[in-house]
Protein backbone atom coordinates (compact mmCIF):
# COMPACT_ATOMS: atom_id res chain seq x y z
CA UNK A 1 0.00 0.00 0.00
CA UNK A 2 1.37 3.41 -0.95
CA UNK A 3 1.75 5.87 1.93
CA UNK A 4 1.47 8.92 -0.36
CA UNK A 5 -1.05 11.46 0.97
CA UNK A 6 -1.48 9.46 4.21
CA UNK A 7 -0.75 10.98 7.64
CA UNK A 8 -0.60 8.73 10.70
CA UNK A 9 -1.16 10.19 14.17
CA UNK A 10 -0.92 8.38 17.52
CA UNK A 11 -3.16 10.11 20.03
CA UNK A 12 -3.23 8.44 23.47
CA UNK A 13 -4.66 4.97 22.77
CA UNK A 14 -5.96 5.86 19.31
CA UNK A 15 -4.34 5.45 15.92
CA UNK A 16 -5.67 8.05 13.49
CA UNK A 17 -5.05 7.73 9.75
CA UNK A 18 -5.74 10.83 7.63
CA UNK A 19 -6.13 10.36 3.87
CA UNK A 20 -5.62 13.58 1.90
CA UNK A 21 -7.76 13.51 -1.24
CA UNK A 22 -8.57 15.64 -4.27
CA UNK A 23 -12.36 15.72 -4.68
CA UNK A 24 -12.36 14.79 -8.37
CA UNK A 25 -9.46 12.37 -8.48
CA UNK A 26 -9.73 8.70 -9.51
CA UNK A 27 -6.59 7.87 -7.55
CA UNK A 28 -8.10 9.34 -4.38
CA UNK A 29 -11.18 7.11 -4.53
CA UNK A 30 -9.04 4.04 -5.21
CA UNK A 31 -6.70 4.89 -2.34
CA UNK A 32 -9.60 5.32 0.10
CA UNK A 33 -10.87 1.83 -0.76
CA UNK A 34 -7.41 0.30 -0.41
CA UNK A 35 -6.60 1.94 2.95
CA UNK A 36 -9.92 1.03 4.59
CA UNK A 37 -9.74 -2.58 3.40
CA UNK A 38 -6.19 -3.02 4.68
CA UNK A 39 -6.47 -1.05 7.95
CA UNK A 40 -9.93 -2.37 8.99
CA UNK A 41 -10.66 0.71 11.19
CA UNK A 42 -13.31 0.88 13.92
CA UNK A 43 -14.57 4.19 12.51
CA UNK A 44 -14.45 5.95 9.14
CA UNK A 45 -14.80 9.73 9.25
CA UNK A 46 -15.75 11.58 6.07
CA UNK A 47 -15.65 15.28 5.26
CA UNK A 48 -19.42 15.62 4.91
CA UNK A 49 -22.21 17.05 7.04
CA UNK A 50 -25.70 15.55 7.28
CA UNK A 51 -27.09 17.69 4.44
CA UNK A 52 -24.37 16.76 1.93
CA UNK A 53 -24.45 13.12 3.06
CA UNK A 54 -28.18 12.93 2.31
CA UNK A 55 -27.56 14.54 -1.08
CA UNK A 56 -24.89 11.97 -1.95
CA UNK A 57 -26.63 8.90 -0.53
CA UNK A 58 -30.13 9.70 -1.80
CA UNK A 59 -29.27 11.71 -4.88
CA UNK A 60 -30.46 15.25 -5.63
CA UNK A 61 -34.24 15.13 -5.37
CA UNK A 62 -34.76 18.09 -7.71
CA UNK A 63 -38.03 16.58 -8.96
CA UNK A 64 -39.54 17.19 -5.51
CA UNK A 65 -38.51 20.85 -5.39
CA UNK A 66 -41.39 23.29 -4.96
CA UNK A 67 -40.24 26.35 -6.89
CA UNK A 68 -42.90 28.59 -5.30
CA UNK A 69 -41.79 27.47 -1.82
CA UNK A 70 -38.18 28.34 -2.67
CA UNK A 71 -39.27 31.89 -3.60
CA UNK A 72 -41.47 32.29 -0.50
CA UNK A 73 -38.64 31.19 1.81
CA UNK A 74 -36.27 33.68 0.14
CA UNK A 75 -33.85 30.90 -0.81
CA UNK A 76 -33.60 31.60 -4.54
CA UNK A 77 -30.17 33.25 -4.32
CA UNK A 78 -28.85 30.47 -2.07
CA UNK A 79 -30.15 27.78 -4.43
CA UNK A 80 -28.65 29.58 -7.42
CA UNK A 81 -25.27 29.88 -5.67
CA UNK A 82 -25.28 26.20 -4.65
CA UNK A 83 -26.11 25.19 -8.23
CA UNK A 84 -23.37 27.45 -9.55
CA UNK A 85 -20.70 26.03 -7.24
CA UNK A 86 -21.76 22.44 -7.91
CA UNK A 87 -21.62 23.10 -11.66
CA UNK A 88 -17.92 23.94 -11.43
CA UNK A 89 -17.17 20.76 -9.48
CA UNK A 90 -19.28 18.69 -11.89
CA UNK A 91 -17.40 20.05 -14.92
CA UNK A 92 -14.09 19.20 -13.28
CA UNK A 93 -15.35 15.73 -12.43
CA UNK A 94 -16.60 15.19 -15.99
CA UNK A 95 -13.17 16.14 -17.31
CA UNK A 96 -11.60 13.28 -15.34
CA UNK A 97 -14.44 10.79 -15.79
CA UNK A 98 -15.36 10.53 -12.12
CA UNK A 99 -18.28 11.74 -10.02
CA UNK A 100 -17.56 14.70 -7.75
CA UNK A 101 -17.05 13.46 -4.21
CA UNK A 102 -16.41 9.88 -5.36
CA UNK A 103 -13.80 9.43 -2.62
CA UNK A 104 -16.46 10.28 -0.01
CA UNK A 105 -18.91 7.83 -1.60
CA UNK A 106 -16.14 5.22 -1.53
CA UNK A 107 -15.54 5.96 2.15
CA UNK A 108 -19.25 5.42 2.90
CA UNK A 109 -19.37 2.17 0.95
CA UNK A 110 -16.12 0.79 2.40
CA UNK A 111 -17.24 1.61 5.95
CA UNK A 112 -20.44 -0.40 5.38
CA UNK A 113 -18.51 -3.30 3.85
CA UNK A 114 -16.24 -3.77 6.88
CA UNK A 115 -18.87 -2.84 9.48
CA UNK A 116 -17.09 0.31 10.66
CA UNK A 117 -18.88 3.22 12.33
CA UNK A 118 -19.51 6.02 9.82
CA UNK A 119 -18.88 9.50 11.26
CA UNK A 120 -20.05 12.64 9.45
CA UNK A 121 -17.23 14.87 10.59
CA UNK A 122 -17.76 18.21 8.83
CA UNK A 123 -19.62 21.25 10.07
CA UNK A 124 -23.06 22.04 8.65
CA UNK A 125 -22.48 23.79 5.33
CA UNK A 126 -25.10 26.48 6.01
CA UNK A 127 -23.33 27.43 9.25
CA UNK A 128 -20.04 27.65 7.35
CA UNK A 129 -21.65 29.85 4.66
CA UNK A 130 -23.23 31.99 7.36
CA UNK A 131 -19.92 32.51 9.18
CA UNK A 132 -18.14 33.27 5.90
CA UNK A 133 -20.77 35.75 4.72
CA UNK A 134 -21.00 37.48 8.09
CA UNK A 135 -17.26 38.09 8.43
CA UNK A 136 -15.83 39.17 5.07
CA UNK A 137 -17.36 42.63 4.67
CA UNK A 138 -18.89 44.24 1.58
CA UNK A 139 -15.66 44.22 -0.44
CA UNK A 140 -15.03 40.58 0.48
CA UNK A 141 -18.57 39.63 -0.58
CA UNK A 142 -18.09 41.28 -3.96
CA UNK A 143 -14.69 39.64 -4.49
CA UNK A 144 -15.96 36.21 -3.45
CA UNK A 145 -19.01 36.39 -5.72
CA UNK A 146 -16.94 37.54 -8.68
CA UNK A 147 -14.44 34.73 -8.05
CA UNK A 148 -17.24 32.14 -7.93
CA UNK A 149 -18.87 33.46 -11.12
CA UNK A 150 -15.51 33.50 -12.91
CA UNK A 151 -14.76 29.91 -11.85
CA UNK A 152 -18.19 28.71 -13.01
CA UNK A 153 -17.95 30.01 -16.54
CA UNK A 154 -14.20 29.56 -17.00
CA UNK A 155 -13.34 26.97 -19.66
CA UNK A 156 -9.84 26.43 -18.25
CA UNK A 157 -8.87 22.79 -17.69
CA UNK A 158 -6.10 21.22 -15.64
CA UNK A 159 -4.20 17.99 -16.11
CA UNK A 160 -4.52 14.93 -13.89
CA UNK A 161 -0.87 15.49 -12.86
CA UNK A 162 -1.65 19.07 -11.76
CA UNK A 163 -4.64 17.79 -9.81
CA UNK A 164 -2.49 15.20 -8.02
CA UNK A 165 0.11 17.87 -7.17
CA UNK A 166 -2.60 19.66 -5.19
CA UNK A 167 -2.24 16.88 -2.63
CA UNK A 168 1.37 17.70 -1.80
CA UNK A 169 1.71 19.66 1.42
CA UNK A 170 4.14 22.27 0.08
CA UNK A 171 1.66 23.13 -2.70
CA UNK A 172 -1.19 23.22 -0.19
CA UNK A 173 0.74 25.69 1.95
CA UNK A 174 1.26 27.92 -1.07
CA UNK A 175 -2.41 27.64 -2.02
CA UNK A 176 -3.56 28.59 1.48
CA UNK A 177 -1.16 31.52 1.48
CA UNK A 178 -2.74 32.75 -1.78
CA UNK A 179 -6.24 32.43 -0.31
CA UNK A 180 -5.14 34.33 2.78
CA UNK A 181 -3.75 37.18 0.68
CA UNK A 182 -6.87 37.42 -1.50
CA UNK A 183 -9.49 36.85 1.21
CA UNK A 184 -7.84 37.20 4.64
CA UNK A 185 -11.19 36.86 6.43
CA UNK A 186 -12.33 33.95 4.28
CA UNK A 187 -9.65 31.47 5.32
CA UNK A 188 -10.69 31.45 9.00
CA UNK A 189 -14.28 30.15 8.64
CA UNK A 190 -13.63 28.14 5.48
CA UNK A 191 -10.39 26.39 6.45
CA UNK A 192 -9.19 27.09 10.00
CA UNK A 193 -12.49 26.66 11.85
CA UNK A 194 -13.38 23.55 9.87
CA UNK A 195 -9.92 22.13 10.64
CA UNK A 196 -10.75 22.56 14.33
CA UNK A 197 -14.24 21.08 13.96
CA UNK A 198 -13.06 18.14 11.87
CA UNK A 199 -10.16 17.46 14.26
CA UNK A 200 -12.47 17.23 17.26
CA UNK A 201 -15.01 15.00 15.48
CA UNK A 202 -12.24 12.67 14.30
CA UNK A 203 -10.71 12.54 17.77
CA UNK A 204 -14.13 11.76 19.31
CA UNK A 205 -14.90 8.96 16.82
CA UNK A 206 -15.44 5.59 18.53
CA UNK A 207 -12.79 2.87 18.49
CA UNK A 208 -9.02 2.62 18.66
CA UNK A 209 -8.29 2.88 14.94
CA UNK A 210 -9.86 5.67 12.88
CA UNK A 211 -9.54 6.45 9.17
CA UNK A 212 -10.54 9.96 8.05
CA UNK A 213 -11.22 10.82 4.39
CA UNK A 214 -10.47 14.51 3.94
CA UNK A 215 -9.76 17.14 1.32
CA UNK A 216 -5.99 17.55 1.15
CA UNK A 217 -6.17 21.22 2.14
CA UNK A 218 -7.29 20.22 5.65
CA UNK A 219 -4.58 17.68 6.49
CA UNK A 220 -1.93 20.10 7.76
CA UNK A 221 -4.36 22.07 9.93
CA UNK A 222 -6.06 18.98 11.38
CA UNK A 223 -2.67 17.43 12.20
CA UNK A 224 -2.00 20.44 14.44
CA UNK A 225 -5.50 21.02 15.84
CA UNK A 226 -6.15 17.38 16.77
CA UNK A 227 -3.81 17.73 19.75
CA UNK A 228 -6.01 20.51 21.20
CA UNK A 229 -9.53 20.39 22.68
CA UNK A 230 -11.96 22.28 20.45
CA UNK A 231 -15.22 23.96 21.50
CA UNK A 232 -17.75 22.60 18.97
CA UNK A 233 -20.55 24.74 20.42
CA UNK A 234 -18.56 27.90 19.76
CA UNK A 235 -17.61 26.72 16.27
CA UNK A 236 -21.27 26.18 15.32
CA UNK A 237 -22.57 29.57 16.44
CA UNK A 238 -24.09 31.68 13.71
CA UNK A 239 -22.76 35.25 13.74
CA UNK A 240 -25.22 37.83 15.10
CA UNK A 241 -26.99 39.70 12.36
CA UNK A 242 -25.89 43.28 11.99
CA UNK A 243 -28.57 45.92 12.56
CA UNK A 244 -26.94 48.24 10.02
CA UNK A 245 -28.57 46.76 6.88
CA UNK A 246 -32.01 46.95 8.49
CA UNK A 247 -31.44 50.55 9.62
CA UNK A 248 -30.13 51.57 6.19
CA UNK A 249 -32.93 49.59 4.50
CA UNK A 250 -35.58 51.67 6.27
CA UNK A 251 -33.63 54.95 6.34
CA UNK A 252 -33.34 55.21 2.53
CA UNK A 253 -37.07 54.91 1.70
CA UNK A 254 -38.04 57.19 4.61
CA UNK A 255 -35.54 59.79 3.40
CA UNK A 256 -36.79 59.47 -0.22
CA UNK A 257 -40.44 59.89 0.82
CA UNK A 258 -39.53 62.86 3.05
CA UNK A 259 -37.58 64.57 0.25
CA UNK A 260 -40.41 64.09 -2.27
CA UNK A 261 -43.00 65.37 0.24
CA UNK A 262 -40.89 68.43 1.05
CA UNK A 263 -40.29 69.13 -2.66
CA UNK A 264 -44.05 68.86 -3.30
CA UNK A 265 -44.56 71.43 -0.55
CA UNK A 266 -42.06 73.81 -2.18
CA UNK A 267 -42.82 73.07 -5.85
CA UNK A 268 -45.57 70.58 -6.81
CA UNK A 269 -44.27 70.28 -10.38
CA UNK A 270 -40.78 69.33 -9.18
CA UNK A 271 -42.33 66.89 -6.69
CA UNK A 272 -44.28 65.24 -9.51
CA UNK A 273 -41.08 65.05 -11.53
CA UNK A 274 -39.41 63.25 -8.59
CA UNK A 275 -42.25 60.73 -8.47
CA UNK A 276 -41.96 60.04 -12.19
CA UNK A 277 -38.19 59.67 -11.90
CA UNK A 278 -38.59 57.21 -9.01
CA UNK A 279 -41.11 55.07 -10.88
CA UNK A 280 -39.35 55.10 -14.24
CA UNK A 281 -35.80 54.39 -13.00
CA UNK A 282 -36.86 51.66 -10.55
CA UNK A 283 -39.33 50.04 -12.90
CA UNK A 284 -37.19 50.27 -16.02
CA UNK A 285 -33.99 48.86 -14.52
CA UNK A 286 -35.87 46.02 -12.76
CA UNK A 287 -37.58 45.23 -16.08
CA UNK A 288 -34.24 45.32 -17.93
CA UNK A 289 -32.81 42.86 -15.39
CA UNK A 290 -35.75 40.55 -16.05
CA UNK A 291 -35.27 40.87 -19.81
CA UNK A 292 -31.57 39.97 -19.45
CA UNK A 293 -32.74 36.81 -17.65
CA UNK A 294 -35.01 36.09 -20.65
CA UNK A 295 -38.05 36.51 -18.42
CA UNK A 296 -41.61 36.11 -19.71
CA UNK A 297 -43.25 39.43 -20.78
CA UNK A 298 -45.63 39.14 -17.81
CA UNK A 299 -42.62 38.79 -15.48
CA UNK A 300 -41.03 41.85 -17.12
CA UNK A 301 -44.24 43.85 -16.62
CA UNK A 302 -44.52 42.61 -13.03
CA UNK A 303 -40.97 43.71 -12.26
CA UNK A 304 -41.66 47.15 -13.79
CA UNK A 305 -44.80 47.67 -11.68
CA UNK A 306 -43.51 46.15 -8.45
CA UNK A 307 -40.04 47.72 -8.23
CA UNK A 308 -41.03 51.32 -7.38
CA UNK A 309 -43.13 50.06 -4.45
CA UNK A 310 -40.87 47.27 -3.17
CA UNK A 311 -37.92 49.69 -3.17
CA UNK A 312 -39.77 51.61 -0.45
CA UNK A 313 -40.22 48.49 1.69
CA UNK A 314 -37.10 46.53 2.81
CA UNK A 315 -39.28 43.50 3.57
CA UNK A 316 -40.24 43.11 -0.10
CA UNK A 317 -38.28 42.65 -3.32
CA UNK A 318 -39.28 43.15 -6.94
CA UNK A 319 -37.53 39.92 -7.92
CA UNK A 320 -39.86 37.83 -5.77
CA UNK A 321 -42.91 39.13 -7.62
CA UNK A 322 -41.21 38.77 -11.00
CA UNK A 323 -40.08 35.26 -10.02
CA UNK A 324 -43.61 34.24 -9.07
CA UNK A 325 -44.89 35.56 -12.40
CA UNK A 326 -42.14 33.73 -14.30
CA UNK A 327 -42.78 30.46 -12.43
CA UNK A 328 -46.53 30.77 -13.07
CA UNK A 329 -46.21 31.58 -16.78
CA UNK A 330 -43.34 29.15 -17.46
CA UNK A 331 -43.68 26.61 -14.69
CA UNK A 332 -40.72 24.19 -14.58
CA UNK A 333 -41.63 20.62 -15.46
CA UNK A 334 -40.10 17.35 -14.26
CA UNK A 335 -37.67 17.30 -17.19
CA UNK A 336 -36.22 20.68 -16.12
CA UNK A 337 -35.42 19.30 -12.68
CA UNK A 338 -34.03 16.06 -14.12
CA UNK A 339 -31.62 17.91 -16.43
CA UNK A 340 -30.78 20.62 -13.87
CA UNK A 341 -27.48 19.08 -12.76
CA UNK A 342 -26.20 19.01 -16.35
CA UNK A 343 -27.72 22.30 -17.48
CA UNK A 344 -25.91 24.32 -14.80
CA UNK A 345 -22.54 23.34 -16.28
CA UNK A 346 -22.91 25.90 -19.09
CA UNK A 347 -24.04 29.50 -19.49
CA UNK A 348 -26.57 28.44 -22.13
CA UNK A 349 -27.98 25.79 -19.80
CA UNK A 350 -28.39 28.30 -16.99
CA UNK A 351 -30.59 30.47 -19.19
CA UNK A 352 -32.46 27.65 -20.95
CA UNK A 353 -33.51 25.58 -17.94
CA UNK A 354 -36.82 26.85 -16.54
CA UNK A 355 -35.71 26.35 -12.94
CA UNK A 356 -32.56 28.44 -13.17
CA UNK A 357 -34.42 30.91 -15.42
CA UNK A 358 -36.74 31.64 -12.46
CA UNK A 359 -33.69 32.08 -10.18
CA UNK A 360 -32.06 34.41 -12.68
CA UNK A 361 -35.24 36.47 -13.00
CA UNK A 362 -35.34 36.91 -9.22
CA UNK A 363 -31.66 37.83 -8.86
CA UNK A 364 -31.39 40.12 -11.90
CA UNK A 365 -34.73 41.87 -11.27
CA UNK A 366 -33.59 42.58 -7.70
CA UNK A 367 -30.23 43.80 -8.97
CA UNK A 368 -31.94 46.13 -11.45
CA UNK A 369 -34.30 47.40 -8.77
CA UNK A 370 -31.40 48.09 -6.39
CA UNK A 371 -29.54 50.00 -9.09
CA UNK A 372 -32.75 51.89 -9.91
CA UNK A 373 -33.10 52.90 -6.25
CA UNK A 374 -29.66 54.54 -6.25
CA UNK A 375 -30.11 56.25 -9.62
CA UNK A 376 -33.63 57.47 -8.86
CA UNK A 377 -32.60 58.43 -5.31
CA UNK A 378 -29.79 60.59 -6.70
CA UNK A 379 -32.26 62.29 -9.07
CA UNK A 380 -34.72 62.89 -6.22
CA UNK A 381 -31.93 64.54 -4.20
CA UNK A 382 -30.86 66.65 -7.24
CA UNK A 383 -34.40 67.97 -7.75
CA UNK A 384 -34.77 68.64 -4.03
CA UNK A 385 -31.56 70.72 -3.92
CA UNK A 386 -32.59 72.63 -7.07
CA UNK A 387 -35.80 73.69 -5.39
CA UNK A 388 -34.41 74.77 -2.03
Amino acid sequence: MTEDNITRIQLNDKEIILIGTAHVSKQSAEQVKEVIEIEQPDSVCIELDEQRYQSISEGSKWQETDIFKVIKQKKASLLLMNLAISSFQKRMAKQFGINAGQEMIQGIESAKEIGAELVLADRNIQITFSRIWGNIGLKGKAMLLSQVVFSIFSKETITEEELEKMKQQDTINAMLQEITESFPKLKKPLIDERDQYLAQKIKDAPGEKIVAVLGAAHILGISKEIHQEQDLKELTKRPPKSKAPKIIGWAIPIAIIALIAWTFFMNPDAGLQQVWSWFLWNGSLAAIGTIVAFGHPIAVLTAFIAAPFTSLNPLLAAGWFAGFAQAYMKKPVVRDFETLADDVTSVKGFWNNKVTRVMLVIVLANLGSSLGTFVAGADVIRLFIQNL
